[in-house]
């Protein structure tokens, strides 16, 4: 298993980031926000510097942590239910140009993956909605092949496929190679899957191309926090072992979360790097 960071977790300046980094010995890099801007809003000129950071620090992208579906199911739903960090809003209508926009920048920092969500949750997931993503997604899968891409669907709570369960249902349903899963436990319990492992990821486990790793809690209020990776309820250990035994050779990206009172990011995103480093450790 390969260690990444989605980098503006640590800081929004890609340098800085990638020093840090480097310092863990993680010489992977997943990108989402770079300069206040994210991914898909920056000037070609900004990618192309992008670029010659990342390859000047010797780095290599992991995946493109894109907005794709992180819009309404309808163009007639409006508003955003979660978190764009920093992505422009975007209708449905303007979510296959985006595609083919990220299948660009995927080529010029040379990786195969587009991570790609599932809209904005408006209420419970039923058989019609799960039906529309289905449909939704047939397009975009097929717009993948032809470009030798794989869309690597996230759990997200903030949308209608959040557990581990859900999503398999939606990768199987569509049933191609170019259409995976970036796993993220967090966000699986957020969602409401209590026990991410190993209920939710006996669900995807064969369809995993991509990880995210965030850890969280729940408080005594019943409020579900995200905290420092080993501090949480999740069982990354177990989770991380049982990925070894699957042969899962892709890459663990850590997705920070956490605010701690009085630190950065980049210092939360320090102690969650040094603890996921320890867990690796202990798995040799």
């Amino acid at each position: 298993m390969k260690l990444s960071v989605i980098t503006d977790e640590i800081s929004l300046d890609l340098a800085r980031a990638l020093d840090v980094m480097r310092e863990f010995d993680v010489h992977g890099a997943e990108l989402r926000g770079i300069w206040d801007t994210n991914v898909s809003d920056l000037p070609m000129d900004k990618v192309r510097e992008a670029k010659a950071v990342v390859d000047a620090k010797g780095f290599v992208v992991s995946a493109i942590a894109s907005p794709f579906f992180k819009c309404a199911l309808t163009d007639d739903e409006a508003g955003e239910t979660g978190r764009t960090h920093l992505a422009k809003t975007r209708s449905l209508s303007d979510q296959i140009g985006l595609l083919k926009h990220c299948i660009e920048l995927a080529r010029i920092f040379d990786t195969r993956l587009i991570r790609v969500f599932a809209f904005w949750k408006r209420g419970p997931l039923t058989q019609e909605i799960e039906d529309r993503i289905v449909e939704a997604f047939m397009e975009p899968v097929k717009i993948a092949e032809q470009h030798g891409i794989t869309l690597v669907l996230e759990n997200e709570h903030a949308c209608y496929i959040g557990t581990g369960v859900e999503t398999a249902r939606v990768i199987r349903r569509i049933n191609s190679s170019h259409f995976q899963v970036v796993w993220d436990p967090g966000n699986a319990f957020f969602a409401g899957e209590e026990n991410p492992f190993p209920v939710g990821y006996e669900a995807v486990r064969d369809y995993v191309a991509h990880v995210h790793v965030k850890d969280a809690l729940r408080l005594p209020s019943g409020e579900k926090k995200f905290v420092v990776v080993g501090e949480g309820c999740l069982d990354y250990p177990a989770q991380l072992a049982a990925l070894k035994a699957d042969g899962y050779h892709g890459f663990i990206s850590l997705e920070t979360h956490c605010k701690t009172e009085g630190k950065t990011g980049e210092q939360n995103s320090r102690e969650c790097l040094a603890a996921l480093r320890r867990m690796l450790a202990e798995l040799d």
